[in-house]
């Protein structure tokens, strides 16, 4: 079993990544981490290549996470809230999916052949919204052709509580783990 894992955290050893951490330890298989914030992936150009064209011409380590997803069997996305909304950084890195959202939409082509399952993991410690990230986390997870997605796990108020210490989210993770395995 592959498991790639999209980690929009700033922060090295953060909420989010001590959660990602965490699963990492409790997944079977093999697993990449694509880390936003320091990866060498451009934003979408929009130079509109992909609307004719298998791909995306920008030759940067995105075409590495291209063949990770085709292998792949699960997918995660997790990230700090940043005004109810994933991080800039983690939606520079989902812009390059525009390549699958032209494949499927212009040239009538499905770019991503094996079904896959996704997880969601949010980290806030600001008011709780977390609707609208989720629903972008989807939408970025439907493209990679994840259609079954675990519901979200989400570590809330980690201004005052880090998220390890969170037992929902730590069940949550659990949770993900059997979900992914089955």
């Amino acid at each position: 079993m592959k498991t790639l894992i999209f980690n929009g955290s700033p922060r090295i050893d953060g909420d989010t990544s001590s959660l990602i951490k965490k699963i990492t330890e409790k997944i079977s298989g093999e697993y990449k981490v694509v880390d936003a914030y320091r990866c060498d992936i451009s934003p979408c150009v929009d130079c509109r290549y992909c609307w004719k064209n298998n791909g995306c011409p920008i030759n940067d380590e995105m075409q590495d996470v291209y063949k990770y997803i085709q292998e792949c069997d699960n997918i995660v996305i997790a990230s700090p809230l940043y005004f109810s909304e994933l991080t800039g950084k983690l939606l520079d890195v989902g812009s390059r999916l525009q390549t699958y959202f032209c494949a499927r939409f212009f040239r009538k082509e499905e770019p991503v052949m094996k079904s896959k399952k996704g997880a969601v993991i949010l980290v806030g410690g600001g008011d709780g919204h977390m609707d609208t990230a989720y629903s972008t986390a989807c939408t970025l997870l439907h493209h990679m052709n994840c259609h079954n997605i675990h519901e979200v796990v989400y570590s809330h108020n980690t201004n005052e509580r880090p998220s390890t210490d969170d037992m929902n989210a730590l069940m949550g993770l659990d949770r993900i783990t059997y979900f992914f395995a089955y």
